[in-house]
């Protein structure tokens, strides 16, 4: 496979389509960018783009969807569940095929640089980008949020990596990075008290002495009016999604509750899902389709279909 970069912006808007829209376009308007997924939630009010390509498609399109959202979202009338810093919230470069994490971090640093100065905007770098230790954690980055934010420059340390020491007036901040692939996982919970899906989410993250790799918090999705576990697996070889599905079910029901449902937002590597199948039984001799199928069937992923495998998206994105 080719040196390529996946990227997979955050970006601060989910209930309005037509912005979501205009922000993917910029993204599909370059040659050789592609995208492969979007998401939006309107109770996150937040949607996440999934576009892979050699990195000077990526890095083009991702300046122009960065433009392209400061040029439409207001931070000062935003809402959501989920914390936020900016418009465009957080944008993660990650290696794909021949490429290395050490190429997006270098990647990671130029484009923050960059776009620090040209858009005016406040860039902080996280991750395997980090600057310093207590920056590599996204969550601690983002505690503030936006409401926070001009406080938090103005403290001693507080201060961006790239661009002005002050917010956007309307676009906020942008931390940038890079990080391996991870999946980014919510469980729905069948009760709308959201403190049970607090409570699940304290026990089952790793910073809080859970499950290892896993980022999670608890939130009520006013949409479906259910709780939901949000999660970010970031090494699915070391706790696999079958594990974490497993103990979120097992500490709900110690509540009285039963498990609903998963949604993946974007998509997840092959390997992953194949997991969940092999630890429901499935025959590994059985089609690559049916497998997969079976392992998210295993987990009740919503809306399944088997090119939510990142390798199946990209190869059909791609025309192979």
């Amino acid at each position: 496979m080719s040196r390529l970069i996946e990227c997979v912006p955050n970006v601060s808007e989910g209930r309005r389509p037509e912005v979501v829209d205009a922000i993917a376009a910029a993204v599909t308007a370059v040659p050789g960018a592609h995208l492969l997924d979007r998401t939006s939630d309107t109770d996150h009010n937040r949607s996440v783009l999934t576009f892979a390509g050699e990195e000077h498609a990526v890095v083009d399109a991702m300046e122009r969807a960065i433009a392209a959202a400061i040029a439409r979202i207001d931070m000062n009338g935003h809402t959501g569940r989920h914390p936020r810093l900016g418009a465009v919230d957080v944008v993660p470069f990650v290696p794909l095929g021949d490429a290395s994490l050490e190429d997006c971090i270098a990647l990671a640093k130029r484009f923050g640089q960059h776009i620090g100065d040209r858009l005016d905007l406040p860039v902080y770098l996280y991750a395997a980008a980090a600057s310093r230790p207590e920056r590599r954690i996204l969550a601690d980055i983002r505690r503030p949020q936006y409401e926070g934010l001009a406080a938090m420059m103005a403290a001693p340390g507080g201060e961006p990596d790239f661009g002005p020491a002050t917010p956007h007036p309307t676009a906020g901040a942008v931390v940038v990075g890079a990080r391996p692939f991870l999946v980014a996982w919510n469980i729905n919970l069948e009760t709308a008290d959201v403190a049970i899906a607090k409570r699940i989410a304290g026990a089952v993250r790793e910073r809080d002495g859970g499950l290892p790799r896993v980022q999670a918090l608890g939130v009520l999705l006013d949409d479906l009016g259910v709780a939901q576990v949000s999660m970010n697996l970031l090494d699915t070889a070391v706790t696999p999604m079958w594990r974490a599905w497993e103990e979120v079910e097992r500490l709900a029901g110690e509540a009285g509750v039963v498990l609903r449902e998963s949604e993946l937002i974007g998509l997840a590597p092959q390997a992953a899902i194949l997991a969940v199948a092999d630890h429901a039984g499935m025959d590994p001799d059985a089609p690559l389709e049916d497998r997969l199928r079976a392992g998210a069937a295993a987990v009740r992923i919503r809306d399944f279909s088997p090119d939510m495998a990142l390798e199946l998206r990209l190869a059909r994105a791609a025309g192979g």
